[in-house]
C-alpha cells in the first residue's frame, strides 16, 4: 500500500529520529545499496532514457555516471563525517573548538527531466552519505525513467529511509506544501522561484540548480578544429537539453568565418548528412518545448540546420548568424539545438555584453592566451568556467558544481554535495583546570588587558 506524502514524510522523521543514520557504517552500507541498484538496472536506465529522449546508448550511458559519484562518496565520507578540530584563540584558554557535520533530516530532491537518472541521483547520494532520510521526485515528464526511478528506489531501500514519490504539478505542490529539512531543486528559474518560495514559508533552506545563457567566447588565438568540435559536441549533445550547453557563442570576428566552417564540419562528421537518420541524435522531449524552439529558428540567418518535424520532435543541430542581442533567441535560456553566433572586436566588449546580463551557470572561453584567460576569470561572474572545452567540467567529482544569482543557489558533487545535506554544529568544550578572572567584573584596570586580546 502506497502512503500519502504527509504519511511517508512522517515516517521518516521516526526513522531519523531512531539516529540510525548517523552511524557512518550505515551510510556507507547504503550507498553501496544504491550502487547496486544502479548497476543491477543499467540496461533498464538506458532504455528509459532513449523513450524519454531518443537518447543513444553511448549517451545513455552518461545518466550511470552518477555510480562515479557513489564510489567517491563510500571512499570519503569516514573523513568527512569525522569532527574537524579547529584552533582557538589565547583568549579561550584552555579550550578546544571542532566543527562536527550533522544530518539536517528529512530533505527533498526534485529531478528534472533533460537528465531524469543522473540528476536523481547524483544528489541522493550527498544525502545519504550525510545521514539523511530523503524524499525524491523524479520528473514526470521523463515518464519511462521516472518509473524506473521510483521501482529502483523501492526495491533497494526501506521507503521510511528512502522513498520516491511520482506524480505531476499536483503531486509536487503536495510535496512543497510539507516542511522538510532541506529542498534540492534542478530545474528551470520560473520553477525554481516556486520552490524558494514555498520553502520561504517553512524557513526550509534550499539548493537551486538553475540554468541560464551560458556564453561562449572564442578568442582569435585558438586551435580552430578542436575548438569547433568542442563547442558542437557540448551543445548538441541530448539535443543541446543540457544545462551547461553553451547557449550563444561569442567570438573574435577575425576567427568567425574560419570556425563556423569548422562547425558545420563537426556536425557533419557527428551526424552525417541527415541528422534525424543518425543513431546518435536525441530528439526533443515533447512536442510543447519543440513548437517553443521552432520559432527561435526563425530568428538570423541559418549557417547550419534548420529543419524540424513536430511528429519526430525533431530540430537539426541548428547554426544562426546575424543574430542580435534583442532577438528573441537572445532573451531566454535556449535549451536546445539551436546556437546563435554574435561577434566582437574588442574582448572588453564582449564581457560587458556577458556582466550586463543574469549570471550565467557556466561560461566557456576558448584561448591560448594566458592574460586574456585570467581577465575573463577576473571580470566575469558564473556558477562555473571552462576554459577550452565545454560541459566537461560537470565531470570532475572534486570541484564544486552549482550557479550563482539567477543560475541557482548552493552547489553538491563530492564532498559539496556531502556539506550542502550537513549543518556544520560548531563545539566549543572548556576546562576546569583553569579560570582566568580577566573577564569577569569588577572590570577595574583591566580595561587595557582587553583592548590587547581584541587587538
Amino acid at each position: 500500500m502506497l502512503l500519502s506524502v504527509s504519511d511517508t514524510i512522517r515516517e521518516q522523521r521516526q526513522f531519523f529520529a531512531t539516529g540510525k543514520t548517523k552511524d557512518v557504517d550505515f551510510r556507507i552500507e547504503q550507498l553501496k545499496n544504491l550502487k547496486s541498484a544502479i548497476a543491477s538496472n543499467q540496461s533498464r536506465i538506458v532504455d528509459a532514457v532513449k523513450a524519454d529522449l531518443n537518447r543513444p546508448e553511448y549517451e545513455a550511458y552518461f545518466e550511470i555516471a552518477a555510480i562515479a559519484e557513489v564510489n567517491y562518496a563510500i571512499k570519503n565520507v569516514e573523513s568527512w563525517a569525522k569532527p574537524k578540530k579547529v584552533p582557538t584563540s589565547i583568549d579561550q584558554f584552555p579550550a578546544s573548538a571542532r566543527i562536527y557535520p550533522e544530518p539536517l533530516g528529512v530533505v527533498l530532491i526534485i529531478g528534472p527531466w533533460n537528465y531524469p537518472f543522473q540528476l536523481m541521483i547524483s544528489p541522493l547520494v550527498g544525502a545519504i552519505a550525510a545521514g539523511n532520510c530523503a524524499i525524491l521526485k523524479p520528473s514526470e515528464i521523463a515518464s519511462h525513467t521516472s518509473e524506473v526511478v521510483a521501482d529502483m528506489i523501492l526495491t533497494a531501500f526501506d521507503p521510511a529511509y528512502i522513498a520516491a514519490i511520482q506524480g505531476g504539478v499536483e503531486t509536487s505542490k503536495q510535496l512543497l506544501a510539507e516542511k522538510f529539512d532541506h529542498i534540492f531543486f534542478t530545474g528551470g528559474t520560473k520553477i525554481g522561484k516556486v520552490v524558494m518560495e514555498a520553502a520561504a514559508k517553512h524557513l526550509t533552506p534550499v539548493t537551486l540548480e538553475l540554468g541560464g545563457k551560458s556564453p561562449c567566447i572564442v578568442d582569435s588565438d585558438i586551435q580552430v578544429e578542436y575548438t569547433a568540435r568542442r563547442i558542437a559536441w557540448g551543445k548538441f549533445i541530448n539535443a543541446g537539453q543540457t544545462c551547461i550547453a553553451p547557449d550563444y557563442l561569442l567570438v573574435d570576428k577575425k576567427v568567425k568565418p574560419a570556425l563556423m566552417q569548422a562547425i558545420k564540419t563537426s556536425i557533419h562528421e557527428f551526424y552525417g548528412d541527415d541528422p534525424q537518420k543518425s543513431p546518435d541524435y536525441s530528439r526533443i522531449i515533447n512536442q510543447h518545448h519543440l513548437r517553443r524552439l521552432a520559432e527561435f529558428v526563425k530568428d538570423g540567418e541559418i549557417v547550419a540546420g534548420g529543419q524540424t518535424s513536430v511528429e519526430d520532435k525533431y530540430i537539426a543541430p541548428t547554426v544562426i548568424d546575424k543574430v542580435s542581442w534583442e532577438s528573441p533567441v537572445m532573451q531566454d535560456e535556449i535549451f536546445g539545438p539551436i546556437l546563435p553566433v554574435l561577434e566582437y572586436e574588442e574582448l572588453g566588449d564582449a564581457i560587458a555584453q556577458i556582466n550586463a546580463r543574469p549570471k550565467p551557470l557556466a561560461l566557456y572561453l576558448f584561448s591560448k592566451d594566458k592574460e586574456k584567460q585570467e581577465r575573463v576569470l577576473r571580470e566575469t561572474s558564473s556558477g562555473g568556467v571552462c576554459i577550452n572545452d565545454t560541459v566537461m567540467q560537470v565531470g570532475v567529482t572534486t570541484l564544486p558544481f552549482g550557479g550563482v544569482g539567477d543560475s541557482g543557489t548552493g552547489s553538491y558533487h563530492g564532498k559539496a554535495s556531502f556539506d550542502t545535506f550537513s549543518h556544520q554544529k560548531s563545539v566549543l568544550q572548556k576546562s576546569f583546570l583553569l579560570d582566568l578572572k580577566w573577564r569577569y567584573a569588577p572590570y577595574l584596570g583591566k580595561l587595557d588587558l582587553i583592548k590587547k586580546i581584541i587587538g
